[in-house]
């Protein structure tokens, strides 16, 4: 599909500097641009590759000024924000691809399911016992959706996501492929054998709006009432939630964070990679975790923390550069009890 300057001008409100009617058919970074792709210029490190680039319109802000001649073939569009006006096209862009309302064959939708308007729903799907999905929702092939589950209006689950039974997924929530909401928790007790029996998951998961799940993460079911994701919530691929977590309103978890059963996570907390965050404790609102840091205590206070166990920030860099020194130190002590020696045999 084929946008051209004027079009795009007309939906970021931006002025146009050229040729009103080129047009393009893709998106590319200024420095990779060709005829018929759409770049933006927001950061002056950047700016060099305007004067080289092949695209054919150029997004820029209203005080950027060239330093020397422009590639002829370049028309301009200048907005107020360059990179917001990009990512809002790029949002634009993203809607467009949307599936067109269909329910491929094979698929199996029950009888009891509430099936909304304008849905998608892909080859091979499974679609459960009063399960009910909302309007504008897409489901990709091979996705699960298990029995008395709740989707939410305008959400997307894709390919190979399962939601398991009992589950409730809010509006506007992209769920990614792979991503497994509902598994059973990790629950087990030892007999007077030592043999581990399982406890059974009879809880659910919900699942607020316009939470965003990465592929191939999971999310368990409570051993009883819920594990919770507030609105909001963002989490990579590869992240492990367990049961009864609860995370709170806008807090985001970076790829491969761990966090045990029953642990209370506040708003706005950020998780760097491969973080590990115990159970049965309560991290405060505003927290942020450096990556591979590991939580054992209840955080109380907004605070930075990393490490293992994390401690604040400052004090880590502090114990780090006495660590570095460790060898150093060392040496200057075997140096003196050298001396001492030498000086016990005069």
């Amino acid at each position: 599909m084929e946008f051209s300057a004027e079009q795009i001008a007309g939906i970021i409100l931006g002025e146009i500097i050229g040729d009103a009617q080129v047009k393009v058919n893709g998106l590319a970074k200024i420095e990779e641009g060709s005829e018929g792709k759409l770049s933006f210029l927001a950061n002056t490190k950047y700016e060099e590759h305007i004067y080289s680039t092949g695209s054919s319109i150029c997004i820029v802000n209203t005080t950027f000024t060239p330093s020397k001649a422009l590639p002829d073939s370049l028309t301009l569009i200048k907005v107020e924000d360059a990179y917001a006006c990009f990512a809002q096209l790029l949002e634009f862009y993203d809607q467009m691809r949307n599936k067109e309302p269909e329910i491929e064959q094979p698929s199996f939708i029950s009888e009891s399911a509430k099936i909304g308007k304008e849905i998608y729903i892909g080859a091979f799907v499974y679609i459960g016992k009063n399960a009910v999905i909302g309007d504008n929702v897409q489901i990709y092939p091979n996705a699960y959706v298990g029995d008395n589950v709740t989707i939410g209006d305008n959400t997307v689950l894709h390919a190979g996501a399962k939601i398991y039974i009992d589950c409730v997924i809010g509006k506007d929530c992209i769920i990614h492929a792979g991503a497994v909401i509902g598994s059973d928790g990790f629950g087990f007790a030892p007999d007077e054998n030592g043999v581990f029996k399982k406890v059974p998951q009879i809880g659910n998961v919900i699942i607020e709006d316009n939470v965003e799940i990465g592929a191939n993460t999971t999310i368990d079911r409570a051993t009883m009432g819920s594990t919770v994701l507030r609105k909001g919530v963002k989490l990579d691929n590869l992240v492990q939630v367990a049961h009864n977590v609860e995370l709170g309103e806008n807090t985001a978890l970076a790829a491969q964070v761990g966090v045990a059963g029953s642990a209370k996570i506040g708003k706005n907390v950020m998780v760097g990679g491969q973080a590990g965050i115990s159970g049965h404790l309560t991290i405060a609102d505003g927290t942020k975790i450096v990556s591979q840091s590991g939580v054992p205590n209840t955080v109380r206070k907004e605070s930075i923390l990393m490490g293992t166990p994390a401690i604040p920030i400052e004090d880590f860099k502090k114990s780090y550069f006495g660590f570095r020194k460790l060898p150093f130190i060392l040496q200057k002590i075997q140096e003196f009890d050298q001396k001492l020696k030498n000086i016990s045999k005069d």
